[in-house]
């Protein structure tokens, strides 16, 4: 019998729940795939955010030729054999491209990616990819050049509701027993966003009640995890949830738990470049600019996992991580960039100031481009009153200093600039 996570796996995008940003009405993949025309690209997101189901999907609603591949098992021999059934497939290029979806593609080595390239290229094939990784770091640069990027999210409360009733009606199972859901705050909780644990989560607790009929509460649930601790997703608890305590003990300033809960993951086999990646992203988001070596320190801890790998990798990775929980903290940075995106996405493509902009050419020379830009260094301190932001933005703050020894003197070092008579 097929778990309770793929019976309920959706058919269609009516019945598919979350990423309304990416499939909802007139959002962009709802938009392509109405089209009838579309172009590789990966799905980056946490597990059980409907990764797979949206690429079957896709080729459902194309009908287009489907194949999967894991990067877990597959070669490059497998890649080619795929790639050469598609280019021999008698519908190839008058329907459109097959499509080959490879799950966990940051599994992928350079040569994996690298024999993609060609068919990407010459449309023999519509590669989409799912990754719980940063495609960034994962995926070779000529590949993510020719792909797009679509960013799926954990679900939030009320998707997460309405599969759980969904499932309770519709599935051909529960639906013949009376569940009642009276609580469902500890099945969320213990989902954390993710549809498969959830469903899976809901499985096991209607199981362990036996025969009859079955009210659910927080604390049914709650004892029926305890008693079967295995029995959801563990990869995806230990990947995750592990992760968010250990940044969030670093920003809470706690070396001690920091180091718990990278022990953990250095025993359970973690990838230590996982790992490595988070020191790097809390050193910029959560110590930032109070202790600027933090950056520094991260990043070589990082160079140095990958030249030594394990188990004495776990060594820098404490060092770095007491340092970044020992470090006074700031998310100024963060918060600014936070702002200045924002304000991006209201204001749109505002137009760059004349005395800013570059003149390689007599015609934008005339046109005044770089007309009357000041120089900073040619005048005292290496600095000179003049405007740098569009003019609908002119007076716009989006940097606010924090109250640290390093902020305070950068505050103290801008204030004193701008005090400078003309």
């Amino acid at each position: 019998m097929q778990p309770l996570a793929e019976r309920m796996r959706p058919r269609s995008l009516d019945d598919y729940v979350g990423q309304q940003h990416l499939v909802g009405e007139g959002a962009v993949l709802r938009r392509m795939i109405e089209s009838g025309r579309i172009s590789s690209f990966i799905l980056w997101g946490p597990p059980g955010t409907g990764k797979t189901t949206l690429a079957q999907i896709v080729a459902s609603r194309l009908e287009l030729p489907f194949s999967t591949l894991s990067a877990v098992t597959a070669g490059v021999k497998d890649v080619r054999d795929v790639i050469d059934r598609a280019r021999a497939n008698p519908l190839f290029r008058t329907k459109g491209s097959p499509i080959l979806f490879i799950d966990e593609i940051h599994r992928f080595n350079k040569a994996q990616q690298d024999s993609l390239l060609g068919a990407v290229e010459r449309g023999d094939i519509t590669l989409i990819g799912a990754t719980t990784e940063n495609p960034s770091f994962e995926v070779i640069r000529p590949l993510l050049s020719r792909m797009q990027v679509y960013v799926l999210n954990s679900l939030d409360k009320d998707d997460l509701q309405k599969l759980l009733e969904r499932a309770v009606k519709t599935d051909t199972i529960l639906s013949q027993r009376h569940i009642e859901l009276q609580e469902t705050i500890a099945m969320m909780r213990f989902s954390g966003g993710d549809a498969r644990k959830l469903l899976n989560i809901l499985e096991l607790v209607v199981e362990a009640c036996g025969d009859g009929d079955v009210v659910i509460t927080d604390k049914l649930v709650t004892e029926s995890l305890q008693q079967n601790p295995l029995a959801y997703d563990k990869d995806g608890e230990m990947h995750y949830d592990i992760i968010s305590a250990f940044i969030k003990s670093i920003r809470g300033s706690d070396p001690d738990a920091a180091l718990y809960w990278l022990a953990r993951m250095v025993q359970s086999g973690e990838d230590p470049a996982f790992i490595a990646r988070r020191l790097i992203i809390s050193a910029s988001e959560d110590v930032g600019l109070a202790n600027p070596n933090a950056l520094l320190l991260a990043n070589a801890a990082f160079d140095a996992v990958m030249k030594i790998g394990w188990p004495e990798g776990r060594i820098p990775l404490a060092e770095a991580t007491v340092y970044l929980a020992t470090s006074p903290k700031s998310n100024s940075a963060y918060m600014g960039i936070n702002a200045a995106l924002e304000n991006v996405g209201q204001t749109g493509n505002l137009p760059v100031p004349l005395h800013l902009r570059n003149a390689p050419t007599s015609l934008m020379k005339d046109l005044g481009y770089g007309a009357e830009y000041k120089y900073a260094h040619d005048y005292p301190g290496h600095y000179v009153k003049q405007q740098y932001l569009p003019d609908a933005l002119k007076d716009t703050t989006f940097w606010t200093p924090q109250d640290n020894q390093q902020e305070r003197r950068i505050r103290e070092h801008l204030d004193a600039l701008k005090s400078r008579p003309e």
